[in-house]
């Protein structure tokens, strides 16, 4: 995602320009941004529509979610001032900035679904799929006073 700013940055502080891509290499992303001339470099905000490919952290299904990432960053020429630069040849590279947004919207755990049963600890049958044949299991004896007290609420 790599963008030639070259006629940008000879603009007057204030100008901008909207750019619209939609990248297919690893995930599919797509979106629009908007490059603002400030006095020290870009300024980048926009809106990226992406999906993320996961495995369910309750069930083990592999799943895709779809994911929205709101952008704001300053490119500078100078590394010193900016963690994002703006390169000899005058481009700035969005990878490493939507490779950080990603990882801060994808979730630590991601789920199929709200209500997902996960795998049964025994046997490890997928409950989203139905009911396994293990026996039910024991309850610990120490927690027996907190399992009456959840019988007496449903009664």
């Amino acid at each position: 995602m790599i963008i030639d700013v070259s006629q940008l940055v000879k603009e007057p502080i204030g100008a901008t320009w909207h750019y619209g891509f939609r990248e297919t290499a690893e995930s599919p992303i797509s979106g629009e941004v908007t490059l603002l001339r400030t006095d020290k470099g870009i300024f980048v905000s926009g809106i990226l529509d992406t999906t993320f490919k996961a495995v369910c952290s309750r069930c083990l299904v592999p799943l895709e979610q779809p994911l929205t990432l709101h952008i704001e960053e300053e490119y500078s020429s100078d590394a010193v001032e900016s963690a994002f630069i703006i390169n000899g040849d005058q481009e700035i590279d969005l990878s490493e900035a939507v490779r950080q947004y990603l990882l801060l919207a994808t979730p630590m755990k991601p789920i199929c679904r709200e209500d997902c049963a996960g795998l049964c600890p025994s046997c490890g049958h997928n409950l989203n799929l139905g009911l396994c044949d293990c026996p039910p299991r024991e309850i610990d004896p120490r927690l027996a006073k907190l399992a009456m007290l959840v019988s007496d609420k449903e009664g």
